[in-house]
């Protein structure tokens, strides 16, 4: 059956262009146009739509109007905009409504690659469950704006380190907590980082972008109604699996593509469980409890209760942002790595052992039922000799961030 996708734009010769782009994936898609929004709000009342891609400037009804009654009416559909320079007053109010954003001029092999990424996402959500969940969810995080002007500016042929220092020093608060963490042990920096120009001189953009999510997505909310539920130790649980992640794939010598992978992955893989906690509040801190009393781990206990685990719905969400797919998969899979269908090192295999790992030192909260490593995938990886190594870097991280550890379960 083929998945239904919809163009929305009050210039007929862009929809004529997207046609003639894309009229090699009749097979798979069908596609259908409307020149406003009311159109298109008509059309998805008789045919249902997988995906929408909409223009932001238009007359009558603009883009962050029709996404928003999009998300309202029909909120299993993924939102793209596709819309050129947007000024900053539209980058605010499109963050909650729109899932990715792609930029005038669109290649067909850019526009059909996202495109096929938000439909895969299906595979994440092979629960029906977790279909119903992830659609009546009312709190979900969004790209943060300051995320976006940094990935705007690395899309610029002129873009430097520089500007990206520059951006980041526009939020004092951001500048000041960003500053905190790459001085702190979990960096091992030789010299003190006195600036956000040098902290990205010294980590590079994908790290310093990464650290930016984790701030800001772990500042958005705070659950009020779950006690059991600590966001200052999931952040902190969240920072030093990525950051074991890392050194695991400097270790095992992997290009710096997995490192950055790897590491924005353990930055946000537990980002379902925020997600449970904020929507779900006294449901998730009765489960919290539960793990505590039963022979279950937390995963067990959400599919149970809940019908999906946080591992699922954290990647759905990373997919929706257009996060690279190995970094979907880790998080989708980092307590069950053997459901990939991949045989060798990825991000998936460092974010599984650094997680399993560290939770072995110290539980992330009311863990249950303990885990550990998956020796036979590990094995099957030809890793199973490395699994004494990663946990002696472990311990010797646990043993270098106390302090840090100690900081940050108290602010």
């Amino acid at each position: 059956m083929g998945k239904h996708i919809l163009f929305v734009d009050d210039e007929p010769q862009i929809l004529q262009g997207l046609r003639r782009m894309l009229r090699n994936q009749g097979r798979d898609w069908e596609l259908h146009f409307a020149p406003g929004g009311m159109e298109a709000l008509d059309l998805m009342a008789t045919t249902p739509m997988d995906v929408v891609v909409s223009d932001m400037r238009m007359p009558g009804m603009d883009g962050i109007q029709l996404l928003t009654r999009v998300k309202e009416r029909f909120p299993q559909t993924a939102r793209v905009a596709l819309s050129g320079h947007m000024d900053e007053q539209m980058i605010m109010g499109s963050t909650k409504v729109v899932h990715q954003y792609l930029s005038k001029p669109c290649t067909p092999e850019n526009l059909v690659a996202v495109l096929r990424r938000l439909l895969s996402l299906r595979r994440y959500l092979a629960e029906d469950a977790l279909t119903c969940l992830s659609t009546g969810l009312e709190k979900i995080p969004s790209l943060p704006k300051l995320y976006l002007a940094i990935q705007e500016e690395l899309q610029s042929p002129r873009c430097s380190l520089k500007k990206i220092g520059e951006i980041i020093s526009t939020d004092v608060g951001m500048s000041a907590k960003i500053l905190q963490l790459v001085n702190s042990s979990f960096f091992g920096m030789f010299t003190k980082v006195n600036s956000p120009s040098q902290a990205v001189n010294l980590l590079g953009t994908e790290t310093l972008k990464a650290l930016v999510l984790h701030i800001q997505i772990f500042s958005q909310y705070q659950p009020k109604k779950c006690p059991h539920f600590s966001l200052a130790r999931l952040s902190r649980h969240s920072l030093m699996t990525a950051t074991l992640a890392k050194r695991i794939c400097v270790t095992e010598s992997v290009s710096r593509e997995i490192q950055d992978e790897a590491f924005l992955a353990g930055i946000l893989h537990d980002v379902g469980k925020l997600i449970f906690a904020v929507n779900f509040p006294e449901v998730y801190d009765e489960m919290l409890e539960m793990v505590g009393t039963r022979n279950m781990s937390l995963g067990a206990v959400e599919r149970e209760v809940l019908g999906a685990g946080h591992a699922q719905l954290g990647a759905y969400l990373l997919g929706l942002w257009g996060m690279a797919e190995p970094v979907v998969e880790a998080i989708a899979f980092h307590h069950e790595p053997a459901r990939s269908t991949t045989t060798h090192f990825t991000p998936l295999t460092a974010l599984h052992g650094a997680n399993a790992l560290i939770i072995g030192i110290q539980p992330e909260g009311p863990a249950g039922k303990a885990e550990g490593p998956d020796r036979d995938y590990l094995e099957s990886c030809g890793l199973g000799d490395c699994i004494p190594i990663w946990e002696d870097m472990a311990k010797e991280l646990f043993g270098m961030t106390g302090n840090d550890v100690k900081t940050s379960e108290n602010t």
